[in-house]
Formats: C-alpha cells, sequence, structure tokens
C-alpha cells in the first residue's frame, strides 16, 4: 500500500544511495534515479529505462512519486495565465504565468491554504490544509515551463515564491525545492532569478541568513506603521516592525542581499503623506528597495486601490528621497491571478 511507502522525492541522495547498498546494488543507482525525477520529470519507475527490471520493480516496493497536475488553466485579457493545480488528497493550489517582454515570470504555492489571515488577501481567508512538499513545489515550476516552451518557445526567466501560503513557515521544503530548480543537474536556473516572498517570520529570516544564500529576498511590508499594520496584518503582533527591521538587517549584513518591500496601496489606510514618510524612514535603517503594487479587489473585504494622483503622490515623496521604487500594475484581475487573489474562485 502506498501508505507504507516513503515518497522518494523527500530522500535525501545519501539515504537513497545507502538504500541501494543495503540491497547489494552500486550506490550511483541514486543518483540515476534522481536524475530520471528531477531532470527528466519522470514520475514512474518502469520508465527509467537505464535502470534493470529489477531495480525497478525494488522501487515500485519500497516508493512512490508524489504528483500534481494542471486540472485548469486560465488566460487574461492581458496575456497572464492561472494554473489550478491537483495535488494529493484532492487539495488544489493556484499558480501563475506573468509574460512580460523578454521576461516570463511564474508565481508559486508554498502551502495549500495559508494561516496567517491578513485581511486584504484571499488566501488569507482560508484555513492552512497543509505544506506543500518540494516535488510539489518543484512541479508547479517544472509544468509552467513546459506549458511556456509550447506556447511562447522560451523558459521561463524568474520565478517568485508570492503565490498561496507563507514560505517561510515551510522553509525546509521550500529551500529543498530551491535547491532543485536551481541544481545544474535539474532545471539549472540561476537563484538571482528566483524571490522568496515572506510576511517577515524573524527567526527564520535570520537563520536563513545564516544559511548564506544567493536568492532574492522580498518583505510583504505594506506599512511602516506599527498599529497600522497590526490592523491588516495580524503577523506583526508576533513579529512587529522593529523585530523585522533587526532581521532584516542582520540578513543584509550576511548576505549583502538588498530586501525589496511589497507595498500595496490601500485607499485611506496606508496611502498618506505621513504614510510615505513612515516608509522612507524604515527604508534608510537597511539598504532596500521598494515595490508599490495595486491593490487588486478582493470579495468580501472593504478595502480600495488608492486613487492615481494619490499614488502618483506617493510615488514621488519617495523618489525625491531616494528610495529605489517601481510601481507594480495588476496583472490577471479579470481571472482572479493578481496579487493577492489567488483562491477567489477556487475553494
Amino acid at each position: 500500500m502506498q501508505e507504507l511507502k516513503t515518497d522518494i522525492r523527500n530522500c535525501k541522495r545519501e539515504d537513497l544511495e545507502l538504500f541501494f547498498q543495503k540491497n547489494n546494488l552500486p550506490k550511483f543507482r541514486a543518483h540515476q534515479v534522481l536524475d530520471w525525477i528531477w531532470k527528466h520529470h519522470e514520475l514512474d519507475f518502469n520508465k527509467m529505462t537505464n535502470l534493470g527490471l529489477s531495480d525497478r520493480k525494488l522501487l515500485e516496493r519500497n516508493f512512490y512519486i508524489s504528483q500534481i497536475e494542471i486540472i485548469k488553466e486560465k488566460t487574461s485579457i492581458d496575456g497572464t495565465v492561472k494554473f489550478l493545480f491537483e495535488l494529493e488528497n484532492n487539495k488544489l493550489v493556484e499558480g501563475v504565468l506573468i509574460p512580460q517582454l523578454k521576461r516570463l515570470t511564474v508565481c508559486i504555492s508554498s502551502q495549500a491554504g495559508c494561516s496567517l489571515a491578513c485581511n486584504f488577501c484571499a488566501t488569507g481567508k482560508l484555513k492552512l490544509y497543509r505544506n506543500l512538499n518540494a516535488g510539489e513545489i518543484y512541479d508547479q515550476v517544472f509544468l509552467i515551463n513546459e506549458y511556456a516552451m509550447k506556447k511562447f518557445n522560451q523558459r521561463i526567466t524568474n520565478i517568485v515564491f508570492m503565490g498561496m501560503g507563507e514560505p517561510l513557515l515551510n522553509f525546509k521544503n521550500v529551500l529543498t525545492s530551491i535547491d532543485y530548480i536551481t541544481d545544474p543537474n535539474a532545471m539549472g536556473m540561476s537563484a538571482k532569478r528566483i524571490t522568496l516572498s515572506t510576511v517577515g517570520i524573524t527567526k527564520i529570516i535570520k537563520k536563513i541568513a545564516d544559511m548564506k544564500p544567493n536568492f532574492n529576498l522580498a518583505i510583504s511590508l505594506h506599512s511602516a506603521n506599527e498599529q497600522t499594520r497590526n490592523s491588516i496584518m495580524e503577523i506583526n503582533k508576533t513579529n512587529n516592525l522593529r523585530d523585522l527591521q533587526s532581521s532584516l538587517d542582520y540578513f543584509y549584513q550576511k548576505t549583502k542581499i538588498k530586501p525589496t518591500y511589497e507595498y500595496v496601496l490601500l485607499k485611506g489606510i496606508n496611502d498618506s503623506l505621513q504614510d510615505a514618510k513612515d516608509l522612507i524612514e524604515f527604508c534608510r535603517k537597511t539598504p532596500s528597495k521598494v515595490n508599490l503594487i495595486e491593490y487588486n479587489k478582493v470579495a468580501n473585504t472593504p478595502y480600495e486601490k488608492s486613487d492615481p494622483k494619490t499614488t502618483q503622490l506617493f510615488i514621488d515623496i519617495l523618489e525625491k528621497n531616494n528610495i529605489l521604487v517601481k510601481f507594480r500594475r495588476s496583472r490577471g484581475e479579470d481571472i482572479g491571478a493578481a496579487c493577492g487573489q489567488l483562491a477567489t474562485q477556487n475553494k
């Protein structure tokens, strides 16, 4: 029964080498199997043709390979594509492909659901069902890349962990998936093209800093005022701005990677002149940059996007104070694929 077997993609190379040695087989079989699974995305032991029949039967008796599949896709009028993935046990997650000039950016999920309940985010209205394992995270990237090759004749160029869930609450599986995504013997992407987005789990930010990562870090900040951030992001009550600032300074000192602050502009909530000044002060404490994000409507929430004049004034004051800032307009809003909208159409 599958329940008694181990998902082979959760095994470390050393564990698999030991398994083959215990069964009187050369340990290089582990390299062959992992090459099939991660580089060629072969999920059927019987199709691993450089293994003998007895070796394949041995694998089948002891292991299985978890699989996800695309069960639905939608294309926006702006070209953005949203994918609905089905996991084991019928759980669902969503991923997004965003075509932009020469860039093909993939937004992927790290958890089925979310436990953080940010007020303005659709995913936060779901409960957390479970963490995704490294293979399920990897599969999203692999399958969307296959789609991109067929649709655009181009590989994906960038990956953002900004889909469903909080990556740092599943950081071991997330880091393992990044290892395989960047492995030359698997997908071989540059880590510099990967951005991990978090609401700011301060202890884990420091832990990752000690690992000397070379991927990018983005912080879902959305306010540099304690009271305002408390009101829209529950996480701020346990990971406040002072502690977050300390962890980001530690991260920068260890890695020299500038964090990016993501800031969704909410009308009348965090878009005032004082809010801009608070953000400027926060940015000056650690080398950083800011992505201002256009709010995307989520059902049953009171929030609205800032008007164009207020938005431009906010951008202007940041630029006048030498803050590196970009404004990200909505992509895929008509199909529920924009920032903060994932899971609005598929509970």
